[in-house]
């Protein structure tokens, strides 16, 4: 269960009691799964995109039951574009270290054995470093919606 005790008992941010202490409940339950995804991506359906959509997911739960103020709080703008940043630098990265085989993207770590976690060489790391851009980067564009949303409705308010 997620510790925020000052934020479920203020009724001014965020939605209901009993919204924030069901989403205190699910957001563990969200993250773990999400982690799961990405981490089992290259032995079942999944891997970084759909584990970064879960994962950006908890994260936009947590803004919707607990206002924008924690949520940035929890990941704000800069570390949201450190992590989008560092995703598509280590798969690059990852790319490009291919090359000391030979060709871009080669496996460059041992397949070890068939249907085990470690057994896909490179295609973990790169389910990580693509969960790392996708989740921090829809959580940036959903708080700039939302910014812009609360932006444009103020001007309509003023125009009439």
């Amino acid at each position: 269960m997620v510790n925020l005790p000052d934020e479920v008992g203020d009724p001014t941010k965020g939605m209901t009691s009993i919204v924030k202490t069901i989403v205190r409940f699910v957001l563990g339950i969200v993250i773990m799964f999400g982690a799961y995804i990405v981490l089992y991506g290259h032995l079942t359906p999944g891997g970084g995109f759909a584990g970064g959509v879960i994962l950006a997911c908890g994260y936009i739960t947590l803004t919707l039951a607990f206002g924008r103020e924690l949520a940035l709080r929890k990941m704000g703008d800069t570390a949201a574009s450190i992590l989008d940043n560092s995703g598509a630098l280590a798969f690059l990265v990852i790319g490009f270290l291919g090359f000391t085989g030979g060709y871009f993207f080669l496996n460059f770590i041992d397949h070890g054995q068939t249907f085990r976690l470690f057994s896909a060489g490179i295609i973990p790391l790169c389910n990580i470093a693509i969960a790392f851009k996708v989740t921090s980067s829809l959580f940036a564009i959903f708080m700039a919606l939302s910014i812009f949303g609360r932006f444009m409705s103020r001007l309509v308010e003023e125009e009439e």
